[in-house]
């Protein structure tokens, strides 16, 4: 087996733990304990070896990275390999004087998390009172002139509220916005039915897109992540699996892709175990979808299969028990009649959410 070609980015898990109770979560429904989490020592040991393997990004995420009480000393370890740093939080917990001592550490950016453009709503999603932070968290990093990017996973309880989720960016001081829309697993596949969208809802979103980018003039980068449900088009999940990225859970775990522990029969090797040269390199669960020897048909023949790489694993799991079947999404896919039965049907009624619950120690 030949070495592949190094990652670039690096998402660090540091907790799941999180004060906010997202019902689009992206963290898997068995939650890693506090008591498994890695110290900070493993922490550091884990960015010294990704610098040397490559990675010149990480986003520090959670869950809440803020919780670690370590934090610090991870951004350090991060910076001191040569990688740049983006603090990725809901703003809760964020105080002028933690900001500063992890600007001393090396934090190069920072991503907050927001729901809504109005207090009310965005704290209902969120699970709990939390605008209040976000918009104190938006001053402080303004202030530090850190650079700050807005990160708003779209679906049908917010979409209508596109044009002011990008002015409250805006007037933040973002010069990021990126509107996500909902990937349906882990706990948005749980709560799918009360936050899939209507057709006529996205095509409003994506036309107050195109205005935004026009008034704005470049000024702020607007990202639209398309839906996957309802193009037809199999999205290039993570750049390839094993291809570009990779990430380490809380637990130390080393992922292909953040919800790829859900996949049977992976495997996934682990920090504590195998170094991750090694893991990026050798093991067989990244090796598992690399490339395009693993593809069934159609995507074996298609001449779309190195632009999106059969589409995403786990979303191909979720809806057909295989996740070597071409992504449903893609209207070429033998299952695509699932997505149709899917999106056939307008939503009705308010959305009902089932909320993550808190972890345990």
């Amino acid at each position: 087996m030949t070495d592949a070609p190094p990652p670039w980015a690096l998402l660090a898990e540091l907790t799941h733990g999180c004060p906010l109770h997202c019902p689009y979560c992206s963290n898997p429904l068995e939650l890693v304990r506090r008591s498994r989490e890695l110290t900070g020592a493993e922490w550091a040991e884990v960015m010294r070896q990704a610098g040397e393997l490559g990675v010149v990004h990480t986003h520090l995420s959670g869950g809440e990275p803020l919780l670690r009480a370590d934090l610090e000393t991870i951004t350090a370890a991060a910076e001191s390999a040569g990688i740049y740093t983006q603090l990725v939080t809901s703003g809760v917990g964020l105080t002028a004087a933690r900001l500063a001592a992890l600007v001393d550490a090396g934090l190069r950016g920072v991503q907050l998390s927001v729901q809504h453009a109005d207090p009310g709503a965005s704290d209902r999603i969120a699970g709990r009172r939390s605008f209040a932070d976000k918009e104190r968290a938006a001053a402080l990093v303004r202030e530090t002139g850190l650079p700050l990017g807005l990160n708003i996973v779209l679906h049908r309880d917010n979409l209508d509220a596109l044009d002011d989720l990008v002015e409250l960016g805006v007037s933040w001081g973002a010069q990021r916005i990126e509107l996500a829309n909902t990937q349906f697993y882990g706990w948005a596949l749980r709560n799918r039915s009360a936050l899939l969208p209507t057709r006529e809802q996205l095509e409003r979103a994506r036309e107050a897109v195109e205005r935004w980018r026009e008034r704005l003039g470049g000024g702020t980068d607007l990202v639209w992540v398309v839906p996957d449900y309802f193009d037809g088009v199999a999205k290039p999940c993570m750049g390839g699996w094993g291809a570009v990225s990779l990430t380490v859970a809380p637990d130390g775990t080393a992922l292909p892709c953040p919800a790829a522990a859900a996949l049977p029969g992976l495997d996934p090797p682990n920090v504590r175990d195998h170094p991750l040269d090694w893991i990026w390199n050798h093991s067989g669960a990244f090796a598992r979808y690399r490339g395009e020897s693993w593809m069934k048909e159609p995507c074996r023949g298609c001449a779309h299969r190195a632009e999106d790489f059969g589409g995403c694993r786990c979303q191909a799991y979720a809806l057909t028990g295989d996740a070597a079947a071409t992504d449903p999404a893609c209207a070429l896919s033998p299952d695509h009649g699932l997505i149709r039965a899917l999106t056939g049907a307008a939503p009705a009624g308010a959305a009902r959410y089932v909320y993550r619950k808190p972890e345990r120690g």
